[in-house]
C-alpha cells in the first residue's frame, strides 16, 4: 500500500502525511513540483522525527510517477470519484492517489486512475483538509486489505 500525492501546495500536510505513513508502515509517493522547497521547516515540524521512519519517493513531474507505478492500481481520492469509500475495495498492492489541496488533479491524471472514490461528505461541504483525507481513505484500504500494522 502507498499514498501518493499530486502537486501538493501546503508542507504541514505533507509532513502530516509522512507521518501517518511512518506509524502506519505505508510508502509516500510525492509528485512535483511541489509549492513549497522540500526543506520546509513547516513539513519538518508536523514529520517531526517520523520522516526518518518512511519510504519516501519524489518524482519529477506525473509521467516520471505514471511510469514507475507499473502494474499496480491507481486509486483515486476525488470529489468526482464515482465510487463512495463505503462501496470501494481495496487491494494490497494498490497506491492511494490525493490530488493538491488548490485544483486537485488534472483530467489526464482522472483517466489514467483504476477506481475514482470519493468520501462522503455532508452537502454544504466541499472537501476535507488532504491529511484528513489520507488518513481516512488508508485507513479503511488497511482494514479491509488487513494491512494494519501489529503493534507492540
Amino acid at each position: 500500500m502507498r499514498i501518493a500525492l499530486f502537486q501538493p501546495e501546503i508542507a504541514g500536510n505533507v509532513g502530516t502525511i509522512l507521518r501517518l505513513g511512518a506509524c502506519l508502515n505505508v510508502a509516500i509517493d510525492l509528485i512535483e513540483p511541489m509549492g513549497f522547497p522540500w526543506s520546509d521547516k513547516s513539513r519538518k515540524r508536523a514529520a517531526m522525527d517520523y520522516a526518518e521512519r518512511v519510504e519516501v519517493r519524489r518524482h519529477a513531474d506525473w509521467e516520471a510517477f505514471a511510469a514507475a507505478l507499473g502494474t499496480h492500481r491507481l486509486v483515486l481520492f476525488t470529489t468526482r470519484g464515482a465510487t463512495a469509500l463505503p462501496q470501494a475495495r481495496f487491494e494490497p498492492g494498490d497506491t492511494l492517489l490525493f490530488g493538491s489541496e488548490g485544483a486537485g488533479v488534472p483530467d489526464l491524471v482522472h483517466a489514467r486512475a483504476d477506481l475514482a472514490v470519493r468520501i462522503p461528505l455532508v452537502a454544504a461541504a466541499r472537501s476535507l483538509n488532504l491529511a484528513v483525507a489520507a488518513g481516512i481513505g488508508v485507513a479503511e484500504a488497511l482494514r479491509q486489505t488487513g494491512g494494519w500494522p501489529v503493534g507492540d
